[in-house]
C-alpha cells in the first residue's frame, strides 16, 4: 500500500478484466481512431531491438506488442510474456500459437521474480504508472535482476510533464479517463526512480505533442 493515503492500488485501471480485456485490441483502435498500431509499431521501431535478443514483456497483454518483437529478434531471439489475466493470456496464447520461441508465464511483475542475468530488454507499456511507488519500485528491482549487465529496462508511458499546464485534453484524459496512479506516476521523475536501482545511460523518444515517452535506462 502507498505511504500516500489518498492513493490505493485498488484504484488502479492497469489490470484489465471483462469484455474490455477480451476486445481490447479492438477497443484501442476503436478508442484511438486507428492510431494506435502504428504508434505501437513505431514505437517498436524505436527500440532498436536486434536479431538473437531475449526480451521479457513485463505485463504482455493481448501479444501485440511480442510479434511485432518477434519481427525484430527473429527465429534465434526468444520473447517471455508476464501475464495475469485470464481474457489477456487467452489471446496471447492464441496469437502466438504459431511460434515456439514466444512464451507466457503467468506471474505478477509486482512480486519478486525467478529471473536473473537473463534477458538483454525488458519492455513494460503503459503498465508502471498503474502501481503505487512501493510497487513501481518492486518492479524496477525486477527488471534489474532479469536483465544481464548492460541490459536495457524499456518503459513505454507517460513522460513527466505539468499537468496543470498541459492543454485540456490532456488534463481531461489524466484526471477523468485515468486513475489517480497516472497522474502521481507524471509527476515524478522517473529517471531519478530508475537511477535509485542502477539505471542509467538513459534515451528516450517522445510522441503525442511529448506527453507520451519511450524511455531506455541501461543496467549499469
Amino acid at each position: 500500500m502507498s505511504k500516500n493515503p489518498l492513493l490505493r492500488q485498488e484504484d488502479s485501471k492497469v489490470e484489465v478484466t471483462g469484455l474490455e480485456a477480451k476486445y481490447y485490441d479492438t477497443l484501442m483502435n476503436i478508442i484511438t481512431l486507428g492510431w494506435y498500431p502504428s504508434f505501437i509499431q513505431k514505437v517498436i521501431d524505436d527500440l532498436g531491438l536486434r536479431e538473437g535478443e531475449r526480451i521479457l514483456d513485463f505485463g504482455a497483454g493481448t501479444g501485440r506488442n511480442a510479434l511485432l518483437m518477434r519481427e525484430k529478434v527473429g527465429s534465434s531471439g526468444e520473447i517471455v510474456g508476464l501475464e495475469i489475466g485470464e481474457e489477456m493470456k487467452g489471446q496471447f496464447l492464441s496469437k502466438t500459437a504459431a511460434y515456439d520461441n514466444i512464451c507466457l508465464e503467468d506471474r505478477r511483475i509486482d512480486e519478486p521474480l525467478p529471473y536473473e542475468g537473463e534477458f538483454d530488454r525488458v519492455f513494460i507499456s503503459f503498465v508502471l504508472h498503474g502501481f503505487v511507488q512501493e510497487k513501481r519500485d518492486a518492479i524496477i528491482a525486477n527488471a534489474s535482476r532479469a536483465l544481464k549487465p548492460g541490459g536495457t529496462f524499456c518503459i513505454l508511458d507517460y513522460a513527466n510533464f505539468d499537468v496543470d499546464a498541459a492543454p485540456w485534453w490532456v488534463r481531461f484524459a489524466i484526471r477523468k479517463v485515468e486513475c489517480p496512479l497516472a497522474g502521481d506516476f507524471i509527476r515524478r521523475d522517473t529517471r531519478e526512480m530508475l537511477a535509485a536501482h542502477g539505471f542509467g545511460d538513459f534515451s528516450e523518444d517522445r510522441y503525442m505533442k511529448g506527453y507520451l515517452r519511450l524511455l531506455q535506462a541501461k543496467k549499469l
